[in-house]
């Protein structure tokens, strides 16, 4: 095969794989909260979301019904054979995995005729963040988010001197009012830039990051940890049901603001956040480098 025919074999694979088979941290993290969990209506929950999970990896099917609006977070190395090709690639590796395999719902609907394209691309979807770096390699991140997972996110243009205040008070009143709708607990991301746009883009790219990696400026880090505690003292619970985790963990990241502005985006993602990472190098050769639960032979592991 030539690179293009590897790159699209190698997306196809990474889609089946964030599709049916949960991420290795939101795995063990959501098996953490049902073994401390003692409101029992809320074990009762995250032992069904565990079911779910290994149902879906047992029979290579979504793990929600959900399977949500792509987006793609690319990382294209100055001398990677192929660039401006590396979307559409992409587009016909989604449009196979949608109508050929079943295994993605159609979810690319026309606002303006009210058409569902069918295969989950269309104007501007799937949505593509391109950084330019140096080296030979693509490194690639996808995420599937549901439309539950995406209702509740929040911009908030703040005054400057009352960002910070601002920003604590938007954060835990964007979870309090969700409640079940993007069904907790969730991963939050929030950013402070300096445009809308900004904000918004860094605090879902800031969802990539794997659960209990903390940012590595300690003082954000710190920020991180506070929102969290802050966060899972509200009670909202799996699915809304109570009990003590809310939310797995929440994700800083900030841009330079302008003097005048100070941007808060904050984006939820549901319990079945579904992100994977891979490699690509220059021969078309890849490697996949998150961890998911995948089937093996009749049982479930990660790898």
């Amino acid at each position: 095969m030539n690179i293009k025919e590897n790159l699209t074999e190698a997306f196809k694979e990474l889609i089946v794989k964030v599709a049916t088979g949960i991420p290795e941290d939101v795995y063990n993290y959501i098996r953490k909260a049902y073994e401390s969990e003692e409101n029992p209506v809320a074990k009762a929950q995250f032992e069904a979301i565990l079911k779910d999970m290994e149902l879906a990896c047992k029979r290579t099917r979504p793990i929600c019904q959900d399977t949500g609006t792509p987006y793609l977070f690319l990382e294209v190395g100055d001398n990677f054979p192929i660039k401006s090709e590396i979307v559409e690639i992409f587009k016909d590796a989604l449009r196979y995995v949608t109508k050929e395999m079943g295994i993605l719902r159609p979810n690319a609907v026309d606002p303006i005729y009210a058409r569902n394209s069918g295969d989950n691309t269309g104007r501007f979807v799937p949505w593509v963040h391109i950084d330019l770096v140096p080296g030979d390699e693509l490194k690639v991140n996808i995420m599937f988010k549901g439309g539950g997972s995406e209702a509740p996110s929040t911009l908030v243009m703040s005054p400057p001197l009352k960002g910070w205040e601002t920003l604590k008070e938007t954060v835990i009143e964007t979870v309090a009012k969700a409640g079940p709708l993007p069904c907790p607990p969730l991963i939050v991301g929030v950013a402070v830039a300096a445009g809308a746009d900004m904000a918004l883009t860094l605090a879902k790219r800031a969802i990539l990051r794997p659960i209990g990696e903390r940012h590595p400026d300690p003082k954000v880090a710190k920020m991180e940890e506070e929102l969290l505690e802050a966060l899972n003292k509200l009670g909202v619970g799996p699915h809304g049901f109570g009990g003590k985790f809310s939310v797995l963990d929440v994700k800083f990241e900030y841009a330079y603001r302008h003097p005048a502005t100070f941007a808060i985006g904050v984006i939820t993602s549901c319990w079945a956040t579904r992100r994977g990472r891979m490699i690509v190098r220059s021969d078309g050769s890849y490697v996949i480098t998150s961890k998911h639960l995948v089937r093996e032979g009749d049982v479930c592991v990660v790898r």
